[in-house]
């Protein structure tokens, strides 16, 4: 377990200097280094049981998120800012750079600034407070901002995503072969076509509506730690979600109430490289493209072979 850690030490001084002013030279030749040490450890160590396949899936969808930050760290010449920053830790003054050692949340004064920043620009996704993160979509809070308030409402929610999530699973879990390590099919060819496609939407639902309880339940998990035990701020911890029941159109599903977590991840990995090749419309189809191809290596890793089937899905989504 301690060794394919140790590969991702690299993408850590990477984020180390992405903070640092003057370093955009050696975080380029520190990027094939890093790149090379997470697919090494993503792909190269395995899990053996047919139980723990899905770890497999984890390591693998966690290497392609740690690339696309590898990318953008290395290759933004003026380092990653946050809101108001001219330069990292410096902020914009009236007609000059003001130097401000606090340039957001730091409650822990035993930590380092420099390791506080490194650990927060490693964990953060929708980049709040960042520079790369302006622009993103965030639901209005949907719980008190007091901080006791905020954490027994936190807790409620927990325990409700919690039971529902174990609720959904033991019912996925009734269908053969569906809830199988192994794998299966959804769709059962040894029933009448009204049944068998009756049955194949009750368990698309219920798939559904398990990824989103388990959403839920590991982002509640995820705030009552850093706000309960590492006095985050409730208001850096806005919700993941904004009811995707509610979406009336594909375009304000994946644009506003599905999470964002991704969004610079696909933007990294596909959209950049398209927009460079065909405008906004590589923009478009390179983001999604990514996202397609985000998903499908990740389930490559559990030994299923390669299909398109998820490329072309997140294609069909653009039109």
């Amino acid at each position: 377990m301690i060794l394919p850690v140790l590969y991702y030490f690299p993408f850590f001084v990477l984020a180390y200097l992405a903070r640092r002013s003057d370093t955009h030279l050696i975080r380029i030749l520190l990027l094939p280094v890093t790149l090379s040490g997470i697919v090494t450890a993503a792909y190269r160590f395995v899990w053996i049981p047919p139980e723990l396949n899905v770890y497999n899936w984890g390591q693998c969808l966690l290497a392609a998120v740690t690339i696309a930050k590898s990318l953008e760290y290395a290759l933004n010449k003026e380092g990653m800012l946050k809101v108001g920053e001219a330069r990292p830790g410096k902020m914009k003054g009236k007609g000059k750079e003001a130097s401000n050692e606090s340039t957001s949340e730091h409650k822990l004064p035993f930590v380092p600034r420099a390791i506080y920043d490194t650990v927060e620009l490693v964990h953060t996704l929708r980049g709040l407070q960042w520079k790369f993160g302006q622009g993103i979509y965030v639901p209005k809070p949907n719980r008190p901002q007091e901080r006791g308030p905020f954490l027994y409402a936190t807790f409620i929610s927990f325990i409700r995503n919690f039971l529902l999530l174990d609720f959904l699973e033991s019912m996925i879990k009734l269908f053969p072969g569906v809830g199988s390590p192994f794998g299966g099919s959804m769709f059962y060819p040894s029933l009448p076509l009204p049944w068998r496609y009756s049955v194949s939407t009750v368990i698309h639902v219920l798939t559904g509506s398990t990824i989103l309880a388990g959403f839920g339940m590991v982002y509640d998990l995820i705030t009552l730690i850093a706000v309960g035990c590492l006095d985050g701020s409730p208001a850096s911890w806005p919700p993941v979600m904004d009811n995707p029941w509610g979406a009336d159109s594909m375009h304000r599903l994946w644009s506003k109430h599905w999470h964002q977590l991704l969004r610079q991840t696909f933007v990294v990995l596909g959209g950049y490289p398209g927009r460079w090749l065909a405008g906004d419309i590589g923009l478009l189809f390179g983001t999604f493209t990514a996202s397609g191809l985000f998903h499908e290596y990740a389930m490559y890793s559990m030994g299923g072979g390669y299909s398109h089937a998820a490329p072309w899905m997140h294609g069909i989504a653009v039109v």
